[in-house]
């Protein structure tokens, strides 16, 4: 009889638990949570610049009729190197030239527009945008 005594008392014991004691002692301090969100645009990417024109030297020779007579005087006797001449009319000399003030025109506004993105989406604002973040949190 005794064993079931012991065995009932045991029961009610764990049955019971912790109720004996005082619970509130046994819960943990709950702190409020904070949910900060921070917005950051994410990395824009930059293009390397392609490396700058680098220009061959051309040597322009003028071919009037005196020069061209005694080119041709020479080469018949083999004393002128043979060489290719290209020529232009005036009119197309002209066209040439304002394509090229065309080309170099373009190639300014666009190194502009790139330099402009350059500035806008560069290291520099995401240095500021970073330090603007830690003064707001540490206060």
């Amino acid at each position: 009889m005794q064993k079931s005594l012991i065995l009932i008392v045991a029961a009610l014991i764990n049955l019971s638990g912790c109720a004996l004691l005082d619970g509130k002692a046994l819960v943990p301090e709950v702190k409020p949570v904070s949910i900060v969100t921070v917005e950051k645009p994410a990395p824009i990417f930059q293009p390397i610049l392609p490396s700058p024109l680098t220009m061959l030297p051309v040597s322009w020779r003028v071919l009037t009729p005196d020069v061209m007579e005694e080119y041709v005087k020479d080469l018949k006797a083999g004393e002128a190197p043979t060489n290719v001449y290209y020529s232009l009319t005036v009119k197309n000399y002209e066209h040439l030239s304002t394509n090229m003030s065309d080309i170099k025109r373009y190639l300014r506004q666009i190194l502009n527009i790139v330099s402009y993105y350059e500035k806008i989406t560069g290291p520099e604002e995401e240095e500021k945008e970073d330090e603007s973040e830690i003064s707001e949190t540490t206060d």
